[in-house]
């Protein structure tokens, strides 16, 4: 049965086997706030398939770029800045939309008004 991505069903024992590395350095990116597993009733470390992804993103930037941990976290604080102005600019750009294709705007409301044209006919004798 397919889980969904935020749901946390992985053990520490498991995302270390996935992922190849020792569960203290889990733990570590945890002290460090890199990361944050749910945790079980009983207190048991419980990761998602999102933290996984995570977890993913800090090893190549360790382990490919040489960035410490002080960086990641910095690169992690800034994408999800991204991500959430990407969130609003897509929320706006649709807002945008739903306005344009709006055809009762209220005449108060409208940046163009009608006004009155008067012409005048001169008729010669």
């Amino acid at each position: 049965m397919p889980h969904h991505y935020d749901e946390p069903v992985y053990l520490i024992s498991v995302v270390s086997k996935i992922l190849e590395i020792h569960p203290q350095t889990l733990r570590q990116y945890e002290r460090e706030n890199l990361i944050t597993p749910s945790r079980s009733d009983g207190r048991i470390r419980m990761y998602s398939q999102r933290d996984i992804d995570k977890i993913k993103m800090i090893l190549r930037l360790t382990r490919e770029l040489g960035v410490n941990l002080a960086g990641v976290d910095v690169a992690i604080r800034l994408k999800d800045q991204i991500d959430s102005m990407e969130q609003e600019i897509a929320e706006l750009r649709h807002e945008i939309a739903r306005l344009r294709n709006s055809s009762s705007i209220a005449p108060d409301k409208s940046l163009v008004t009608k006004k009155s044209i008067y012409e005048m006919i001169i008729f010669e004798k």
